[in-house]
């Protein structure tokens, strides 16, 4: 949401807003920073809405019993939703380029801004997530950039199926995997999205998005791969460090061209691959391209190292879903050290939903003498299921030979963490829709700063 209020307070509009985390006391720096830019702030019991002439504009989790949806409809408000908001913004820009898929949509999203604004074409762009580079003391949630051109950048979503709503005229998709909806369901989402587009960008390493390739014209598509030589765009020479990762990328029927990332693992190359290909895209030569993308910081909360101490390391990250992770623990076993991880799953109904990828993925993906703790899902409030828990999930870990404990609170994991941890290890906090696991790994390395 912060995002769009920022956008369209800056296109002339007055904003305000409500949200259960500032009632709850949490993110107090996030909603200091609004304040700041003059945006009012209300309790999320209705006292903020009071005329018909106000827009209220609800994110996904806002249900029709929160108070100022039910204030809205008293008074005669007009009703919307944040994807409905986003989409209206990204379909009236003469040209949009929308970044979709199940993983890597944060990182793909702020390459691409970030490539577009070192070619000049000074874009505005939208992300779930915070880019490192446009950080500064005063814009320290950098999650959008208004820029003064036509092109319009936007991360977009298929969890609540709005990425129905978009029109693109560059569509990029990463991959298809199982997350918030059937496969089915998101077959359907991702091809329609496709489908409306002028160009596609696809990865022809997911099954899924090699077939939805097949099925478009070679004028409306751009693919890439790390193996597929049939691809556009083909990494080559991978070779990881622990700073970031170097490749060469090829175009059809050119010469490989070097490339350094300054972030770290293979599913990056791929990010990275789908950015230069959007850049293409938008008519930025492939050299300019590559030389901006060696200036990319990266995204807040993916694989981002929050210090060391004590020869112990701590990693932040927002991997959520078996892809994810999957991408994280693959990266982080290029290099020695056992890996302490406390995964935090992002609701219960996605953990339902994802039992069986959770721990197939875990199973497959942890060493001997990796450590998982869990406990239970994110929950600030509404209505949730609980008929899986994370403790099911550790029972099943531990049925396949896992090191994996449940705690129901996740100060009782921390303590197990700081309890396991020797030189030499690397502590990961891993989750979404909760900011303040950040803070919970700062002060993880705080106290490791304490005992050293």
């Amino acid at each position: 949401m912060l995002p769009l209020a920022l956008i369209v307070q800056q296109q002339g509009a007055a904003v305000a807003g409500s949200d259960r985390s500032l009632d709850q006391g949490r993110s107090a720096a996030k909603f200091d920073f609004l304040r700041a830019r003059g945006i009012a702030l209300f309790p999320q019991d209705g006292s903020g809405v009071t005329g018909a002439d106000t827009i209220l504009v609800t994110s996904a989790a806002v249900e029709d019993t929160v108070p100022d949806v039910q204030a809205a409809r008293r008074v005669g408000a007009t009703l919307t939703t944040r994807a409905e908001l986003l989409a209206h913004l990204f379909n009236a820009a003469p040209r949009s380029i929308g970044i979709a898929g199940t993983s890597g949509k944060s990182t793909t999203t702020g390459m691409v801004g970030w490539l577009l604004r070192q070619a000049g074409l000074n874009p505005t762009i939208v992300n779930g997530a915070v880019m490192r580079n446009f950080v500064t003391p005063e814009t320290p949630f950098a999650s959008s950039l208004v820029g003064n051109s036509d092109l319009f950048v936007a991360e977009v979503d298929e969890s609540d199926g709005s990425i129905a709503r978009y029109t693109p005229d560059v569509a990029v998709l990463n991959n298809v995997a199982l997350d918030h909806k059937s496969m089915d369901e998101l077959r359907r989402l991702f091809r329609g999205f496709i489908d409306k587009a002028r160009i596609a960008v696809l990865n022809l390493d997911n099954d899924e998005t090699a077939a939805l390739a097949a099925d478009l014209p070679p004028a409306r598509r751009l693919t890439y791969s790390l193996s597929d030589p049939a691809a556009d765009l083909l990494a080559a020479d991978i070779q990881p460090a622990p700073d970031g990762i170097a490749f060469t990328i090829r175009e059809q029927g050119g010469s490989p061209v070097p490339v350094r990332l300054l972030v770290p693992g293979r599913h990056n190359v791929a990010n990275a691959l789908a950015a230069l290909a959007a850049a293409r895209a938008c008519g930025v030569t492939l050299d300019r391209a590559v030389a901006a993308l060696s200036g990319f910081a990266g995204i807040r909360r993916r694989l981002e190292v929050v210090g060391s101490a004590a020869g112990i390391t701590v990693i932040d990250d927002f991997a959520h879903n078996p892809d994810k992770i999957a991408a994280t623990l693959t990266s982080l076993h290029d290099f020695p050290g056992r890996l302490l991880i406390l995964f935090q799953p992002h609701g219960f109904g996605p953990l339902k939903l994802m039992r069986e990828g959770f721990v197939s993925c875990f199973a497959d993906h942890l060493r001997p003498d990796d450590v998982l703790v869990m406990p239970d899902p994110v929950y600030f409030g509404g209505t949730a299921e609980r008929a899986v828990t994370s403790g099911d999930l550790v029972a099943d870990l531990v049925a396949r030979g896992c090191l994996a404990r449940f705690f129901p609170e996740r100060t009782e994991c921390g303590e197990a963490l700081l309890a396991l941890a020797r030189p030499g290890d690397r502590i990961v906090v891993m989750g979404a829709r909760d900011d303040t696991l950040s803070t919970f790994a700062e002060d993880l390395l705080r106290r490791l700063h304490g005992s050293s």
